[in-house]
């Protein structure tokens, strides 16, 4: 069975400073997502993740401080894919993908649409992009874990007030829909396989203290699609943990 965690650590150089390599330790996840690591990959230190066993892989945006994406993984994947084949998406360092034999695991950053406008465009662009490379991906990689901050909440349950944020980037109804038609193209929400339960999110705004109050988004994911169904052993969040204003998710699956 595979320890599979994803986590969006707002600056990896941030996390370093707050015993991130501390808790990997503890955790001992076979293959650690993260996102957002707001580095290029020479001002990352690779050898603290070397020396507690890992493969590091990592994708950075062109914009320095911006982005950012990488794999660390106990076992040396059969390849390593850098992007998904589009520059307009790539120069954001967004995906990465590690091949296991049969299995694909990808860490992807999703774009946030906050500041309205453009990015919201840009977002819903990428979205639509990012669909289309999935849906042909799967015709020779059918089994595909697909971890990651999505940067969209799919149902009213992943939410907290969900009635204010009905016009808010990340819970539009567009986007929402993206979420509903990417399971129906064949994936599944891991996490809701194994808890059904409200109030469970993997988000929380640094203002008007929404962590210690729970008024979060569940906007990190591991989509993992249908053919790996039968191999699904456990899913959770792990709210606790703060190096971020995300926390990590988790899922395991035999493989």
């Amino acid at each position: 069975m595979r320890k599979i965690i994803s986590y969006n650590v707002n600056g990896i150089r941030a996390a370093l400073s707050k015993d991130f390599i501390g808790w990997i330790k503890q955790e001992n996840p076979d293959i650690l997502l993260i996102q957002e690591t707001k580095a290029q990959p020479e001002q990352i230190e690779t050898n603290l993740f070397e020396e507690l066993g890992y493969h590091c892989y990592w994708f950075s945006a062109e914009k320095k401080g911006y982005s950012g994406v990488g794999i660390l993984s106990k076992i040396k994947p059969d390849n390593v894919v850098i992007g998904i084949d589009n520059p307009k998406y790539d120069m954001e360092g967004r995906a990465i993908r590690a091949d296991f034999g049969n299995v694909s695991v990808f860490s992807t950053y999703h774009p946030s649409g906050t500041t309205g406008g453009p990015r919201q465009d840009y977002k819903m662009e990428w979205l639509a992009y990012f669909q289309e490379y999935i849906t042909e991906l799967k015709k020779e990689r059918p089994n595909l874990i697909i971890g990651g901050d999505y940067n969209i909440c799919h149902k009213p349950i992943d939410i907290s007030r969900p009635e204010k944020k009905k016009n808010v980037s990340g819970f539009l109804p567009e986007e929402r829909e993206w979420v509903s038609q990417f399971i129906d193209n064949g994936f599944i929400d891991s996490f809701r396989v194994f808890d059904q339960s409200p109030d469970k999110y993997s988000w929380w705004s640094y203002r008007a203290g929404s962590r210690g109050k729970n008024l979060g988004w569940r906007i990190d994911y591991h989509m993992v699609s249908e053919p790996l169904r039968d191999k699904l052993k456990g899913a959770s969040i792990l709210a606790d943990i703060v190096h971020s204003d995300h926390c990590p998710i988790v899922v395991e699956v035999d493989f």
